[in-house]
């Protein structure tokens, strides 16, 4: 064989390989820290901050019936439509058959208990921020609901997204982990609600080409995954958010109603029907944040 051809035999085989280590999935998650049962309480919580129940309920539905995670909810991004799983506790179309390891690997590393990478549509990106002890507590909480045993349904995803072993080096570029902003202490809080479970940014923030946030437009707004219409920016210098005060922000998050007594619409229904929920302490903390955050440069 010609050396040219050999060399680059050598770099394919080399790329190659290169390719398959830094895509392949994380390794499991230490499970010594769910040995002690997780608290549903706290789990509770953290199920209505994340807003698990707006995107895995079936599509309009109200009161207990958004406790029911039947899945088939769809959304449109530019990358193809991805549908919402069945994530009730039934033992085989849910999740009734995982550990609260394989929770936490999902939700921290973006990978299944089978061993492959979710979407970021699942928006582990910001999951990624709670800690081993709080996905034990929702486990405990998601395993108290009802179960249905409805099959999720495939996403509707062209060439070539239909692979996942790419969606490796996407992690490698945008899984990250610790804080994005910069905020004072008595906001610490608020920072791990937004930045963490409650994920605002991934509605909130703009993309890349690649789907990946901004984190030097951290909350200054984007347009909607759809391509219909335009996500406000939620910042300190925002038209509507920055001139609220935090009492105006912890009210909003509580009814619905603006300080102008206008009320929210779009998806803002389901995501404050999740934090009218919360303790009005958890709802001033969100606000805190919101007044006093500095995206990073």
């Amino acid at each position: 064989m010609h050396w040219v051809a050999k060399a680059a035999l050598t770099a394919a085989i080399l790329g190659g390989a290169g390719f398959l280590w830094i895509t392949a999935p994380p390794a499991p998650i230490d499970d010594q820290v769910f040995q002690t049962a997780g608290d549903p309480v706290a789990g509770s919580r953290l199920f209505a901050i994340g807003g698990c129940a707006s995107c895995h309920s079936a599509p309009n539905a109200q009161g207990d019936a958004r406790l029911l995670l039947i899945g088939g909810r769809s959304f449109a991004s530019p990358f193809g439509t991805f549908i919402a799983p069945n994530i009730s506790p039934h033992p085989t179309q849910g999740i009734g058959g995982w550990t609260a390891a394989d929770l936490a690997r999902a939700m921290l590393q973006g990978v299944s208990p089978e061993g492959q990478h979710y979407y970021p549509s699942f928006p582990y990106t910001s999951f990624s921020r709670m800690t081993p002890t709080q996905v034990n507590d929702l486990h405990a909480y998601l395993v108290t609901l009802p179960e249905s045993d409805v099959a999720s349904q495939n996403h509707d995803l062209p060439l070539p997204f239909k692979f996942r072993r790419g969606l490796g080096l996407w992690k490698a570029l945008y899984l990250k982990s610790g804080t994005v902003a910069d905020v004072p202490t008595e906001a610490s809080h608020g920072q791990f609600l937004v930045e963490g479970p409650g994920h605002c940014a991934e509605c909130h923030t703009p993309r890349d080409i690649f789907g990946g946030l901004k984190y030097e437009e951290w909350l200054t707004g984007a347009p909607s995954p759809d391509g219909k219409g335009q996500i406000p920016g939620i910042g300190p210098e925002s038209a509507d958010v920055g001139t609220w005060t935090e009492a105006d922000i912890a009210f909003y998050l509580e009814s619905g109603f603006t300080p102008d007594f206008d009320t929210a619409g779009g998806e803002m229904v389901e995501v404050i029907a999740n934090t009218a929920t919360l303790p009005e302490a958890d709802r001033l903390a969100i606000a805190r944040y919101l007044k006093t955050f500095e995206r990073p440069d």
